[in-house]
């Protein structure tokens, strides 16, 4: 069985004893039911991950002694900022955990004129809380040691208004040039993916005002997932460390 990657949310540097968190602790002792001896392997966010071996298991915690760390970098080259309008029911959630297989470094929920989720703002919160598990969770079954930030939901002109000097890109399927004519990126890129239903017109010379680059992906129009999904795909291949 493939040794289990568990995300410690505090810094592991010199540590060599560690009570996993709650959450962490109910994956290993009552999903994974592990016992006194198994190995685990334990990331703290940083650059490094923990081989460790469970010492002590109960109905409400796991403790764990570290063995040693080992510095990996299996981080993409190419920093993608994602914005993504929010989309119902768990659309959102398969974006979050695929974008964050694929590399990307931060999500930005965004609201729009078009987006069909309308919640109040103590749902939103357990929402951002909920994308975080989500994202927490693709890293440890991506490999990756560096947990993407998943940021406070914002209007889309605040987001698109926020100073960055990465390329700008708007998918639209009436662009005239494709992800593989555009420049080199110097590393960072803000990529934004419109609602189910389209960012309206008014939205679209916004996003030109603050100097978005409207950008094609091929003849068809995709649902917001494949599109978000299939951009940092293809951005990956050309400019990251896919293909």
């Amino acid at each position: 069985m493939r040794m289990p990657r568990i995300y410690h949310p505090e810094s592991l540097k010199n540590q060599t004893d560690v009570q996993l968190s709650d959450d962490a602790a109910n994956h290993v002792g009552r999903v994974l039911r592990m016992q006194v001896e198994q190995q685990i392997m334990l990331f703290d966010g940083s650059h490094y991950q923990y081989p460790a071996i469970i010492t002590a298991v109960s109905k409400k915690s796991v403790s764990v002694k570290i063995l040693e760390s080992v510095e990996t970098f299996n981080e993409s080259p190419l920093n993608i900022h994602l914005g993504q309008v929010v989309s119902r029911g768990d659309k959102m959630e398969f974006t979050i955990q695929k974008s964050v297989e694929l590399g990307v470094n931060t999500i930005t929920p965004l609201i729009s004129e078009r987006c069909g989720v309308k919640l109040n703002a103590e749902r939103f919160e357990k929402k951002l809380q909920q994308w975080q598990k989500i994202a927490i969770a693709a890293c440890e079954q991506s490999g990756r040691n560096v947990v993407p930030e998943i940021r406070p939901i914002m209007k889309l002109e605040e987001w698109c208004a926020e100073q960055d000097d990465a390329l700008k890109l708007n998918l639209h399927p009436r662009a005239k040039y494709s992800i593989n004519t555009l420049p080199s990126p110097d590393g960072k890129i803000r990529l934004l993916i419109g609602p189910e239903g389209g960012l309206s017109a008014e939205e679209i010379s916004m996003t030109e005002q603050y100097r978005f680059e409207e950008t094609l992906l091929g003849p068809r129009v995709l649902r917001t997932e494949t599109a978000a999904m299939t951009a940092i795909t293809a951005l990956q291949v050309r400019f990251g460390d896919l293909g």
